[in-house]
């Protein structure tokens, strides 16, 4: 790939891009998070951005006029909202009398969902663009004297390409739910454990018992006052504990008139009156389900795992979704059905010192992770591992 026939940009401003021209670069398989849609709503409702800590820096592959590739990028002034903690390395760096940040970040904001970080025209040569905007990558850093890249839960093919280029990796758990053909919620208790299954009954039950029903409402049938409930509780899990929501009521309501098809909100009411709410991202050709926004305006024991757990679960079976992303970190899930999945994030460190002693403590992390999955295996919530995926 000569330079004189391609260039590489950075794109500030997503709005700048046609979202037809954007989305083009997206596999049919790709998530919601990736479209045009999703990210220039972060941008536009000013979720990223300004004084956020969110620089936006997406780098772009050119051939003359024409986008053929691009990596989703942030220059970051804290490390917030990633999901992959490197306070310790920023910390440390700084004791060294050196500046972490900014740094570059390659994800999807507020978002531990993985996916494709490199993106490319399907009529293009992949592993070439790849190639490109890597190489891309690694030169903006040293180029801009910042300390550090970071591609957080690429997929795996891409997760190789970045270790043959440099990049260290780093493992981490998530927690996600599969169907296994369940025609029922009680076709999936069946598959439990008996102690995993009567506790979920009995959740169930306690929350049936305060009168609770829960109203399923696809995205392009919520109204306003549907997104402005839903928000109300988003923000006061937040302010619950003593934080502020990374994401405001404007970033929603835009969301939901770009892509309606992709949101479907969870209701749940007392004597017809709501309390709580839960939103999934649907992604129906990869068939997968992504839950990480809930709340209450009041609090009921249990309520917290019917309406974000077990409704969500009902609705795949319901739908033949086969996956449920139920966001990062959380044992309490394996008790719900959930089973532990190792995905990993890339980070290049541009001070050769540095870079070697991040490399020591990875694979000291990555024994200590092997070591966490396993004992996790060791208390799977699934009678038989036969009917694991």
């Amino acid at each position: 790939m000569s330079t004189e026939q391609y260039q590489l940009e950075i794109i500030e401003k997503l709005s700048e891009i046609p979202a037809t021209q954007w989305n083009a670069l997206l596999t049919q398989d790709a998530s919601p998070f990736l479209k045009h849609e999703f990210l220039s709503t972060l941008e536009e409702t000013h979720c990223v951005g300004g004084n956020t800590g969110w620089q936006v820096a997406h780098l772009g592959l050119y051939r003359q006029s024409e986008l053929i590739g691009a990596m989703p990028l942030y220059l970051k002034q804290h490390s917030y909202g990633e999901f992959v903690f490197d306070w310790s390395w920023a910390q440390a760096y700084q004791q060294q009398g050196m500046q972490y940040y900014p740094k570059a970040l390659c994800a999807i904001p507020f978002s531990p969902v993985q996916g494709s970080r490199i993106l490319c025209l399907p009529s293009e040569d992949f592993p070439q663009v790849q190639t490109k905007l890597i190489t891309g990558l690694k030169a903006l850093v040293l180029e801009n004297n910042l300390s550090s890249a970071h591609i957080l839960f690429p997929r795996g093919l891409e997760a190789s390409a970045l270790a043959d280029q440099g990049f260290m990796l780093r493992d981490s758990v998530q927690f996600h739910w599969h169907n296994q053909g369940f025609e029922s919620f009680e076709h999936f208790l069946s598959a439990l454990t008996m102690k995993r299954r009567k506790n979920i009954r009995r959740e169930r039950e306690q929350v049936a018992k305060e009168g609770i029903s829960f109203k399923h409402i696809p995205g392009n049938e919520a109204k306003d006052e549907d997104w402005e409930f839903f928000y109300r509780c988003y923000e006061n899990t937040y302010l619950e504990h003593q934080s502020s929501p990374y994401l405001n009521a404007a970033f929603f309501k835009l969301l939901a008139s770009r892509i309606p098809e992709n949101l479907h909100l969870i209701i749940a009411y007392r004597n017809q009156i709501p309390i709580a709410a839960s939103l999934l991202v649907v992604d129906g050709v990869s068939s997968k389900v992504y839950g990480r926004y809930w709340g209450a305006v009041e609090y009921v024991p249990c309520l917290h795992f019917e309406t974000a757990y077990y409704q969500a679960i009902e609705y795949c079976i319901d739908y033949k979704i086969q996956t449920f992303e139920g966001g990062a970190q959380g044992e309490h899930k394996m008790a719900r059905g959930f089973l532990p999945t190792t995905i990993q994030s890339a980070h290049f460190i541009v001070d050769p010192q540095f870079s070697k002693a991040v490399q020591h403590f990875l694979n000291r992390e990555h024994q200590g992770i092997g070591a966490y999955v396993d004992e996790l295996a060791e208390h799977s919530p699934l009678k038989s591992s036969k009917v694991q995926p």
